[in-house]
């Protein structure tokens, strides 16, 4: 199946060289461009792309403000975010999973990796590193304000295996490094992750962090590791 993308940065040249690298794909085309937040929600309408790429700061409409439109349409439930910015700052990438991105990665990203970024979110799971979800996720939805345990209602319906897959999906681990934490296969992993997702209604791995976060599953203190994240380096 060929992945349709919609690509949305106000900065043509960057649209220019982006599409040319994903069309470059055999399994991913570029169906539009957006040269701004209110036309990035527009051509999603109108376009129905699996994954739209999008830039933060835009006119109109910046990207938070359009992903949050494009998430909120129950109509767009099929279509994932996936936040591709110069601007990595933990603020950004807070308001990014709040908004219901998938995903969120700089524009320093190797080229193999943005192909794997945008497959990755077409999937149905999150991207973002493992550094960035321990740091900045912790940090900024773990917060006093953004934690609250008396929502913990939420969590009833989960099985304690679910739970236990919840808070590791939450430190960044991947299904396979899960699987390798708890001596499962990936199947059995992603089998649980899913249920649980479905129970808990969230539209992604990413909404499913922030969940972990603020029914208070996930510590609030980020474990540290040494795995490589999503742009390439050790």
């Amino acid at each position: 199946m060929t992945l349709r993308v919609l690509l949305a940065d106000d900065q043509a040249l960057l649209r220019g060289a982006f599409r040319v690298l994903l069309d470059s794909a055999d399994d991913i085309t570029v169906v539009g461009e957006a040269a701004d937040g209110r036309e990035a929600v527009k051509l999603t309408r109108e376009l129905r792309p699996d994954v739209v790429v999008m830039d933060i700061r835009m006119p109109e409409a910046d990207g938070v403000t359009a992903t949050s439109r494009i998430c909120a349409d129950p109509e767009l439930r099929a279509t994932r975010v996936l936040i591709l910015t110069t601007y990595e700052t933990d603020e950004y990438v807070a308001q990014a999973l709040r908004a219901g991105a998938s995903g969120f990665i700089g524009k320093g990203i190797r080229a193999e990796a943005l192909l794997d970024a945008v497959r990755t979110v077409a999937e149905g799971d999150t991207l973002l590193s493992p550094a960035a979800t321990r740091s900045l996720v912790a940090r900024f939805l773990a917060t006093p304000e953004a934690v609250t345990p008396h929502h913990s209602e939420q969590l009833a319906a989960l099985t304690p295996r679910e739970r236990e897959m919840v808070a590791l999906v939450a430190t960044g681990l991947s299904n396979q490094e899960i699987a390798g934490r708890m001596f499962l296969s990936p199947f059995t992993v992603r089998a649980h992750v899913q249920r649980a997702m479905t129970k808990l209604h969230a539209r992604d791995r990413a909404q499913l962090v922030v969940i972990a976060y603020r029914t208070g599953l996930a510590p609030t203190t980020p474990t540290s590791g040494t795995d490589a994240d999503a742009y390439g380096r050790p």
